[in-house]
């Protein structure tokens, strides 16, 4: 079941990929290509060394333009050490999947995402061997949106608006609007968005109002029922995208090895199979290291 603002971010993404690019695009007036898929991909870097390396969120999406990962970080403050392990992280992701990462920061903070924004040079001065650009979701360039009928044209630059300014004045006014939009969706998209919402509200007032509002949700959320169609779903989802990536790639597909796949019930295993399918050049070798 979804639990944290992280998975959260991962649904978001498979839920409704259009609008998250839509947003991204408006917001950052970067040319985002257009999706053609989208995938979750395991978020922990480390490497062989007992360092531990994770990042928020990680998701791929393939488009006819080329491959990308999108890096999403929630910072809620300033933090020197992320000046080194962004461009570590986004060093690894290249080597390893081989497809351009895209760092995406977001924050409630003025302060932190100018600072976030700040470019990150490695060499000599005035001749820099390595530079990260981070894109950053802030108070300053994501608006306001206190109508029920903005919310709704567009629901996921809503919940962006709720998080990136659900920290000062405006909070409570985005609030309500968001949650009487969200009772007229799909009731599994309207549990994603409350979650995440909720996960990025800091002030105690905005985060008590929320809850109260999103009570209908909440209900759905914790049913026993709901919870095991959610669970089904995401199970179907991850099926569906190891074919997909297999056949986008050109690995031909025994029928023993779609059989395995279709009957696994386990969505942590079909997580592995996920990442795998990006990397293997045999179908069978989804497997490696799995009980037989």
């Amino acid at each position: 079941m979804v639990s944290s603002s992280h998975e959260a971010l991962h649904q978001i993404c498979q839920k409704d990929t259009e609008g998250m690019i839509r947003s991204f695009r408006r917001l950052f007036h970067v040319p985002f290509p257009e999706p053609r898929g989208i995938a979750v991909v395991n978020t922990d870097l480390t490497e062989i060394e007992p360092v531990e390396r994770r990042v928020d969120s990680l998701v791929r999406m393939d488009t006819d333009e080329g491959d990308y990962l999108l890096v999403l970080e929630s910072q809620g403050k300033k933090d020197e050490r992320k000046r080194g392990s962004w461009p570590y992280y986004l060093s690894y992701l290249h080597e390893k999947y081989r497809c351009e990462p895209v760092l995406i920061v977001m924050t409630q903070s003025r302060s932190t995402a100018r600072w976030a924004a700040q470019p990150i040079r490695f060499g000599l001065p005035g001749w820099s061997s390595l530079v990260v650009r981070p894109l950053v979701l802030g108070p300053d360039n994501v608006p306001v949106i206190a109508d029920e009928a903005e919310a709704a044209r567009d629901v996921t630059l809503a919940v962006f608006s709720a998080i990136t300014h659900g920290k000062g004045a405006d909070a409570a006014a985005i609030l309500g609007p968001l949650a009487a939009v969200l009772e007229t969706v799909d009731p599994d998209s309207a549990v994603v968005f409350a979650e995440l919402v909720e996960s990025g509200l800091v002030d105690a007032q905005a985060k008590k109002i929320w809850k109260e509002l999103m009570m209908p949700v909440n209900y759905f959320f914790k049913n026993p029922v709901a919870v095991k169609l959610r669970e089904e779903v995401r199970v179907e989802e991850r099926i569906a995208g190891i074919l997909r990536t297999l056949d986008r790639r050109h690995i031909e597909v025994p029928t023993a090895v779609r059989e395995r796949v279709r009957s696994c019930t386990d969505p942590d295993r079909l997580q592995v199979w996920v990442d795998r399918a990006y990397d293997v050049a045999d179908a069978a070798d989804l497997f490696d290291d799995d009980e037989a």
